[in-house]
C-alpha cells in the first residue's frame, strides 16, 4: 500500500486525541471550579471518568469504543442534568465540545474502515491473483504430462478380447 494512508491515519488520530485531551481538560477545570460552574462535584468526577474513556479509546485507536464511550457519556450528561447536577448551560458547552469530538472520531472511524475495506480487497485480490497462477500452473502441467498411450478404436476392441473378433 502507499504510504498515504497511514498518514491520513495518523493525522486523524492525531486530531482526535488533541480534542478529546481538550475534552478532558476542560473536564477537569470544570469539576475544580467553585460550585458556580454549573456543575455538581460529584456529578463532575463521574463525568470526568467517562471524558478518560474516550480518550484512552482515542489513544489506544479505537474510534468505534471512542464513540460508544461518548454515547455512554452523553446519556449520564442529560441524566445528570435532569438530576440538577449540571445546569443546562453547562450541558450546552460541554455537548459543543461533544460534537468536536464525535465529528473527529466519525472521520477516524471512516478513516479505519476505508483502511479495512481496503485491506480486504487486497486480500482477496492476492488470493485470486494466487489461485490463478496455481490454475494456470495445473493447466501447464496438464499439457506437458506424458500422453498415456490410448488404444485406438480398433485397437482397444482386439486388445481386451471384447470386440466382434475376439469373443
Amino acid at each position: 500500500m502507499s504510504p498515504a494512508p497511514k498518514y491520513r491515519r495518523r493525522s486523524a488520530t492525531a486530531k482526535c486525541l488533541t480534542v478529546a485531551a481538550a475534552f478532558l481538560l476542560t473536564g477537569s477545570l470544570a469539576g475544580c471550579g467553585p460550585a458556580a460552574t454549573g456543575f455538581q462535584r460529584d456529578a463532575a468526577r463521574q463525568l470526568q471518568e467517562q471524558v478518560l474513556g474516550v480518550s484512552q479509546a482515542a489513544a489506544n485507536n479505537d474510534p468505534a469504543g471512542g464513540l460508544a464511550a461518548l454515547d455512554t457519556f452523553e446519556a449520564n450528561l442529560a441524566s445528570a442534568v435532569g438530576n440538577g447536577q449540571v445546569s443546562a448551560e453547562r450541558r450546552r458547552s460541554i455537548m459543543t465540545a461533544v460534537a468536536a469530538v464525535r465529528a473527529d472520531l466519525t472521520a477516524a472511524k471512516a478513516v479505519a474502515d476505508a483502511d479495512a475495506v481496503a485491506a480486504k480487497a487486497a486480500e482477496d485480490a492476492a488470493a485470486a491473483q494466487k489461485q490463478a497462477e496455481a490454475d494456470a500452473a495445473a493447466a501447464e502441467a496438464a499439457k506437458l504430462a506424458p500422453v498415456r498411450a490410448s488404444p485406438s478404436s480398433d485397437e482397444g476392441k482386439g486388445s481386451k478380447g471384447k470386440g466382434k473378433d475376439g469373443g
